[in-house]
């Protein structure tokens, strides 16, 4: 079982290493965003990036997940490569229909979205929206193949074209929105057009009918979850430019990308996730493994969580401007609410597992419609930070709900109360910090005490304990040698 989790931390390392360097410079470019960009560029880029995931939601109507799940069904090479046609033919075909109507309806998205009359930013996103549809159908057959390397190396070929698209564009030629939108499809077209190239054998034309009316009878029951989903994450952006402006979506934005620390975390651990846990065919062990995933990421993703909380003022102030600091208010709940929604994402296999897709809709539902309306209650009188609480509680809310479902389906020996004293220590750590408004060194401390404190909560297994005691009487050995 620890070989079976050292497997999945070893892929979702690899499989990360494009999510860490595309965060990373993320991060690294706020300084260059917060010079050459307002808080009303930034807010649009932030709008159109929600606007962009709701399409890539409909209009894949489900096929990726279908794609994962029935790859494995049969060991037979014709019969995989009818999967990967299929999806692929599907995908070329939606995805080219989304963007003929986007370019059609550009000016009157534009209006709606408040963006002040500019149809290039959403022609340029709908540009967007194809390319990481097509891009993406073909980067997950190296997940699916097992080829981490490659899968590697086209994310960073896709990430540097990108960054330094985007610098030129930003700072040579002042296309601010537009050319952060622009730079970054630039990159996922250069390199979709190499994987065409690289994939041809495999893509000829094969469009199995009955295959895809049974992949969408799998994945179509997704869509209405992917969008309550797309409501969950995104939908704050949309209440904040209407009722308090672009800046505020600006500064959000802000908040945004430094928790996406812990999204990176979330990201890595997603694209090694379902491939890995529908691969383990011994349903004992795929249990067992399950709820040890569960906890080991719960424990990770709180640590973080907790080290961006509290260390948020410091990077804020050193990465941007002072017109945007305000934004660091935001990162603790939103990177707790990363944490929870991880969580859903380990529960959640099982219901993927026994194919009893058909009703996650409720769950996601009541999440989106809980975080719909804490919005609609905390924006008005708290702004940013009501739409940030709002989305904590929701994913929370998410993470119970999708819980009590999946283990009626396909009960797991989860560890309850040790995911529940790694949540709990982290969220009490970080509350403490904010409370008693410690300096730097006091919150590097608190992220430093966090294993201590585990330990005194009493999470950790024996096995665990003598480990941590024996280290201990080695680190005190050597401190006493120096001495």
């Amino acid at each position: 079982m620890f070989e079976r989790i050292k497997q999945l931390a070893g892929q979702s390392l690899v499989y990360g290493l494009g999510g860490i360097v595309s965060r990373i410079l993320a991060v690294l470019l706020l300084p260059l965003y917060t010079r050459y960009l307002d808080r009303s560029d930034l807010g649009a880029v932030g709008i159109l990036t929600a606007l962009s995931v709701i399409l890539v939601i409909l209009l894949r109507a489900g096929i990726p997940s279908a794609f994962f799940r029935f790859y494995f069904d049969s060991a037979d090479l014709e019969r995989r490569l009818s999967v990967l046609r299929t999806s692929f033919w599907f995908t070329m075909c939606t995805a080219t229909l989304g963007l003929f109507a986007g370019v059609v309806l550009a000016r009157p998205i534009a209006t709606a979205l408040n963006l002040g009359g500019q149809p290039n930013l959403v022609r340029a996103a709908f540009i967007g929206v194809w390319a990481q549809m097509n891009y993406e159908q073909l980067t997950s057959l190296f997940r699916l193949e097992q080829r981490p390397g490659r899968f590697v190396a086209a994310s960073l070929l896709n990430i540097f074209i990108t960054i330094g698209v985007t610098v030129l564009l930003v700072v040579h030629f002042r296309e601010g929105a537009l050319g952060v939108i622009v730079g970054n499809l630039i990159g996922t077209l250069a390199v979709y057009t190499g994987l065409l190239a690289y994939r041809r054998d495999q893509l000829a034309l094969g469009f199995d009918r009955r295959l895809l009316k049974a992949m969408n009878q799998f994945g179509v029951p997704l869509v209405p979850s992917g969008l309550m989903l797309w409501a969950l994450s995104f939908s704050d952006r949309f209440f904040l430019i209407r009722i308090t402006g672009r800046a505020e979506v600006g500064l959000y934005e802000i908040g945004v990308r430094l928790a996406s620390a812990n999204v990176l975390l979330l990201t890595a651990f997603r694209t090694a996730w379902p491939a890995f846990a529908y691969s383990i065919e011994d349903d004992r062990e795929a249990r067992t493994t399950y709820g040890f995933v569960l906890t080991y990421l719960v424990v990770v993703a709180s640590w973080v969580s907790l080290a961006l909380g509290l260390l948020s003022p410091w990077l804020v102030h050193l990465l941007t401007t002072p017109r945007f600091y305000e934004g660091s208010r935001v990162v603790a709940p939103l990177s707790f609410a990363a944490t929870a929604f991880a969580g859903y994402l380990v529960v959640s296999i099982g219901v993927g597992r026994v194919r009893r897709t058909q009703f996650n809709w409720v769950v996601t539902g009541v999440a989106a419609a809980a975080d719909i309306a804490l919005n609609l209650v905390l924006i008005p009188p708290y702004g940013m930070m009501g739409a940030a609480i709002a989305e904590a509680a929701a994913c929370t809310v998410l993470f119970v709900g999708m819980t009590l479902r999946a283990q009626r389906l396909y009960p797991v020996p989860y560890q309850w109360r040790r995911v529940g004293i790694a949540a709990c220590v982290a969220v009490a750590l970080t509350a403490a910090g904010k409370l008693l408004q410690v300096p730097l060194a006091g919150a590097l401390g608190l992220v430093a005490v966090y294993p201590l404190a585990l330990l005194a909560a009493g999470f950790y297994l024996p096995a665990e304990r003598r480990k941590l005691r024996s280290l201990g009487r080695r680190l005190v050995g050597v401190q006493t040698g120096v001495r």
